[in-house]
């Protein structure tokens, strides 16, 4: 297999399961040293032993704001370096807006898109030093389509994908590149406030996809010769109809 990625060193935000946690293994079969970020310090304990030198365990909670700005120096004096900032961290709230916790949403609204902003924020100082970096970040495919059942996540994700696309016009200039991958439903926790019924119907009909298959989009992405930029992929499985 070839190594494209030999040398580069790659931040994954929730890399402890899913999505996240399989980027973060895509990238490392490619030769990238991954820090993976996640509140749940056994599982990111387990994966370090795994993984040995090239993961690099580091518990934050980016839903605390100090845990959050330290994210960045942390990462710089563990590694040295952030070449690929995949932004993946995020939470879900579906059904019904009238019956949604509120403090559920505001959870919500600031790990999808505040967290996300600050991130980048944060990361992009360095990557315009060094006039070369990528910056990934996890939307959906509700990010596309008012999906009926999920108007609060679905908000967030049309505001991040604003965000991605105007902060690439930004930084560009910078030899830097922004893109953002927009999955329909894939087998992961984040599934478990759909409605029972519409899981039932996608397992039967196998119009799920793995995490695996997002993550080699996302290695896709970052392995394209520097003059190119994957903005957008919106991706789901081929017999999946909302």
């Amino acid at each position: 297999m070839a190594r494209e990625l030999e040398g580069k060193l790659a931040v994954v935000t929730g890399a402890a399961s899913g999505i996240g946690l399989a980027s973060a293994e895509a990238m490392m079969a490619l030769g990238a040293r991954v820090v993976m970020v996640d509140r749940d310090e056994t599982a990111l304990k387990a994966l370090g032993k795994k993984h040995g030198d090239a993961a690099t365990p580091l518990v934050v909670d980016l839903l605390d704001p100090k845990d959050c700005a330290s994210l960045l120096p942390r990462v710089l004096e563990k590694a040295g370096q952030i070449d690929i900032f995949h932004a993946n961290a995020g939470t879900y709230v579906g059904g019904d807006l009238i019956d949604a916790d509120t403090a559920a949403i505001d959870r919500m609204l600031n790990l999808n898109v505040n967290v996300v902003m600050k991130n980048v924020h944060d990361v992009l100082p360095h990557m315009i030093e060094r006039r070369t970096g990528d910056i990934i970040v996890t939307s959906s495919l509700a990010a596309h389509f008012p999906t009926p059942w999920e108007p609060v996540y679905a908000s967030s994700k049309w505001a991040i994908n604003c965000f991605v696309q105007t902060v690439r016009r930004q930084v560009f200039k910078h030899g830097i590149r922004v893109g953002a991958i927009s999955p329909g439903p894939v087998i992961t926790a984040l599934l478990a406030d759909w409605p029972q019924e519409k899981l039932k119907e996608l397992r039967e009909a196998g119009s799920l996809l793995e995490a695996s298959e997002v993550a080699n989009v996302i290695t896709f992405m970052l392995t394209r010769p520097r003059g190119m930029t994957i903005r957008d992929v919106i991706m789901m499985p081929t017999n999946f109809d909302l």
